[in-house]
């Protein structure tokens, strides 16, 4: 949260007078995680005693997820790179299931005079849960601000930053750095399995505008693309060209529903009885280190490789790299230009090009309808 001084919308950041960083939140002790399990399962009745079974994660770390941690860190590079390139605008931080309270933040921000909010969320790519259930949140904490009378700011969603280099280029470096860390009798025989959550089919499906549903939906072609991108680079880097796929982690839906495959694990047992050498995990799904990484890849999927004998390197993630706090800034710019009407040049590699900056009617939906905010079905324009 911020403690900055009120400041009128001017220089190249206007129309914006804030930026807020979006996040899932975390428990940061034991006490915590069941109640911050409830926070993220609430509707799906599920008991208390299966939350406390599924927070094992957890609390073999001490009830401590790290995500928090990472964003306190985000927030730290966003306001040291803003305030090095004289950009004045304050940076705040609320979550969806933890405190920092998206609704208690965007309160704040409202008593503070904020009118037109800048946000970005700590998902890259489209998918109902990475993107309009961040839209929906927004919705619900608007909602609850106008039953209480206060006057509502406008936000604006950022655009997937999938493909901005700075995202990107860490994610390379990462890369390289961990097929470096492997034995060099196996380093050239490598794959490169690029991970990222798995959700149900029919979500990825339906991801993105409604031109990209089919297949995969846009979900999966960002991902491809930007394993694409990276494997390339690596290659030139490296002058190897590994093999790679895109596999998926940290399922969590029933048996019977037909979700995103093959699953890490499962990938790193046909990678064995094909006679790979070794294999890096790159977790390309994931913005930071957060307990999905720690415990699914870190922890389980690394145990399985040891079991198989199988060399592996888990890359890092992009976290609070100076280079994607630079991309967050040429992102707040970029749209606040085209707020203003102007024609900004707008960062992206690989073939999709740069998303859209306003989610369509369908993109990404529900299994049941709700309002969310920043697209142009939004009740709060």
């Amino acid at each position: 949260m911020s403690d900055q001084l009120l400041t009128p919308p001017d220089g190249p950041a206007a129309p914006y007078d804030a930026l807020l960083l979006l996040s899932f939140g975390g428990p940061e002790g034991p006490d915590d995680v069941v109640p911050f399990l409830e926070n993220v399962t609430r509707g799906r009745g599920i008991p208390r005693e299966r939350l406390k079974e599924v927070g094992q994660h957890y609390f073999g770390f001490g009830g401590v997820s790290p995500i928090n941690a990472q964003n306190r860190e985000l927030l730290d590079a966003l306001r040291k790179d803003f305030s090095e390139h004289g950009l004045d605008l304050p940076v705040y931080w609320g979550n969806r299931n933890w405190a920092p309270y998206l609704t208690d933040v965007m309160r704040e921000m409202a008593a503070d005079g904020r009118r037109r909010i800048a946000v970005l969320a700590t998902s890259a790519y489209a998918s109902y849960s990475g993107c309009r259930q961040y839209r929906e949140n927004l919705a619900d904490a608007l909602a609850t601000l106008a039953e209480e009378g206060v006057e509502l700011p406008r936000v604006d969603k950022l655009r997937h930053y999938f493909n901005h280099p700075g995202f990107v280029e860490p994610m390379i470096d990462g890369v390289v750095d961990s097929l470096a860390a492997l034995p060099e009798e196996v380093r050239a025989g490598a794959h490169l399995a690029f991970t990222t959550h798995s959700i149900p089919n029919s979500a990825a499906d339906t991801s993105g505008p409604v031109e990209e549903h089919g297949e995969g939906g846009a979900y999966v072609k960002q991902h491809l693309d930007v394993a694409r991108v990276i494997a390339d680079e690596v290659a030139v880097r490296t002058g190897v060209q590994h093999p790679w796929k895109l596999v998926y982690q940290s399922r969590s839906g029933a048996p019977h529903i037909p979700w995103l495959e093959p699953d890490i694990c499962d990938h790193l047992e046909a990678l064995h009885e094909a006679g790979a050498s070794a294999a890096v995990m790159v977790p390309i799904g994931f913005v930071s280190d957060h307990m999905e990484v720690l415990y699914d890849l870190d922890t389980e999927a690394t145990a399985k490789a040891a079991e198989l004998g199988l060399p592996v390197e888990r890359s890092a993630t992009v976290g609070a790299d100076p280079r994607f706090a630079e991309a967050v800034r040429e992102l707040v710019l970029e749209r606040a230009a085209k707020e203003r009407g102007e024609r900004p040049e707008e960062c992206w590699v690989g073939t999709l090009g740069q998303s859209h900056d306003l989610c369509a009617v369908g993109c990404c939906p529900a299994r049941e309808p709700r309002p969310a905010a920043a697209g142009v079905d939004s009740p709060y324009a």
